[in-house]
């Protein structure tokens, strides 16, 4: 897929590059991608197969807006390079990266993103060669080429821009003295000091439950949910536990998951894998804290309110069939698409004005879902329903038949998507016939085996093959993108 779409994508930067630079952008700073990698690949893509006045906007317009951290920047270096040579272009493009960013941002960063892909910041330096004329930016850059000969090692410097990487230095030195609890202590009092990010505390540090307390104060939520287990695992958070009660109230903080803009998916991820104790991968294993299941359950339907709603008529076909209850979605333990479908219609019911859920396989069933109600009563109500095969184009039958107003169809199975004596293409078109709506179809196999539904002639239809926490954003774009002449 990736060739193919990489092909599509060269001939697109051929006929109207401008257009493809200006919509990466669009989609890298709208956050409407799971990954920032694609936009990063295709902006790369334009910086070396576009023309003249592409590879400018590329360069110079898009890297700062797209290549927000250093390793999106160590990451579009790595992709580049199958493009283009490092010309005048690249070189002074690299360095204005560096140059237009505040001294303490850019410490951060540089501290924080030390190696991707292959590459440092050490390599985009000696290649780019940014002019420093302030002497705290000169400095950064020297400890950036390994050329700071021991300027840090002392006391902190006077520049406050840069004292972040001296604390970084420090914390090296320190990693041998762990020798006591004592001592551990006074790490984790330097780690708050300084407020290290994660990955600037060395690795001996982080076995260290004191460590951990001092880093989660500032820890943003995104990375709170991504390393429960590791602090379940080295043991700050246990039953009872003073810091146990300071990452539950913060797993329950509204106001923090609205600014993270967490999505409930994601959440209910974190909550099925924590539950699980063990991880996706590896064979690290944890002993579950029940004041932090409690606390992610709850963060769960605090975070409806992030969710973007389709808008208009939506009806949910919810699969029901006994394949449901088995597989994972996105390799989270426990996360069956049974539980992933149910946690979904759960929040369009919570979110939409005018949602119908329908339950399916072989016939077509009200589902009703009252607002409010909780996830395990609907897996339960599903569980009891006695189904086997899967029609998907029975909504659309339906909606015929009831002569019902429906603007999207949004269909939720695994990966079996066998149809009857029609195609759900084919319905779709008769209903948009006898109704007179536009209506879109989106079926989503969670469980990432191809399959083939919509119609790719159709802008109307969108098949979804896997799923992640990014999947709902992207089923709602689509559905409020307006509809386009065939």
């Amino acid at each position: 897929m990736t060739a193919d779409n990489a092909l599509h994508l060269r001939k697109m930067i051929g006929s109207n590059g401008l257009d493809v630079v200006k919509r990466i952008v669009d989609v890298s700073v709208a956050g409407r991608a799971p990954k920032q990698d694609p936009a990063i690949f295709a902006l790369a893509m334009c910086a070396g197969w576009g023309d003249a006045e592409t590879r400018r906007a590329a360069l110079f317009d898009a890297l700062p807006k797209v290549c927000r951290t250093a390793s999106h920047l160590l990451m579009f270096t790595s992709f580049v390079e199958q493009f283009r040579g490092w010309g005048r272009g690249l070189r002074r493009a690299i360095a204005a990266w560096y140059n237009d960013r505040p001294v303490a941002e850019l410490a951060y960063q540089v501290v924080k993103y030390q190696n991707r892909n292959e590459w440092a910041n050490r390599d985009l330096l000696r290649l780019a060669h940014p002019d420093a004329a302030a002497e705290d930016r000169q400095l950064l850059y020297a400890w950036m080429a390994d050329k700071a000969d021991g300027r840090f090692a002392g006391d902190a410097p006077a520049y406050d821009g840069v004292r972040l990487v001296w604390a970084f230095e420090r914390a090296k030195a320190m990693a041998s003295d762990l020798t006591s609890t004592r001592t551990a202590g006074e790490l984790a009092v330097f780690v708050a000091e300084h407020k290290l990010p994660r990955e600037a505390v060395p690795t001996e540090w982080l076995r260290e439950p004191a460590v951990w307390e001092a880093l989660v104060a500032d820890m943003p939520m995104t990375a709170l949910l991504r390393n429960l287990a590791t602090m379940t695992r080295v043991g700050l958070i246990t039953p009872l536990a003073e810091a146990t009660t300071r990452v539950v109230d913060q797993l329950r903080d509204g106001e923090r998951l609205r600014k993270a803009r967490v999505h409930p998916i994601a959440v209910l991820s974190a909550l099925m894998t924590y539950k699980g104790g063990r991880g996706i991968r590896g064979s690290a294993t944890w002993k579950p804290v029940e004041a932090v299941v409690r606390a992610l359950d709850d963060a769960f339907y605090a975070s409806f309110g992030n969710v973007t709603p389709i808008g208009g008529r939506v009806l949910i076909g919810l699969d029901v069939s006994r394949s449901m209850t088995v597989g994972c979605v996105g390799g989270v333990p426990n996360l069956t698409p049974r539980v992933a479908s149910c946690a979904l219609a759960t929040i369009h019911v919570a979110t939409e004005n005018d949602c119908t859920v329908m339950a399916f396989s072989q016939t077509f069933l009200p589902f009703k879902i009252g607002k409010g109600e909780t996830l395990d009563a609907v897996v339960k109500r599903a569980d009891k329903m006695p189904f086997s095969g899967t029609d998907c184009a029975l909504p659309m039958l339906y909606a015929i038949e009831k002569r019902l107003d429906v603007d999207t169809f949004v269909v939720y199975t695994d990966n079996e998507t066998w149809f009857g004596t029609i195609h759900p293409d084919e319905v779709l078109r008769r209903y948009r016939e006898v109704s007179g709506r536009a209506a879109k179809l989106i079926v989503v196999g969670m469980t990432a085996t191809g399959f083939t539904i919509a119609d790719p002639n159709d802008s109307g239809m969108l098949d979804v093959v896997g799923f992640d926490s990014a999947t709902p954003n992207l089923i709602a774009d689509f559905a409020r993108a307006p509809a386009r002449a065939e």
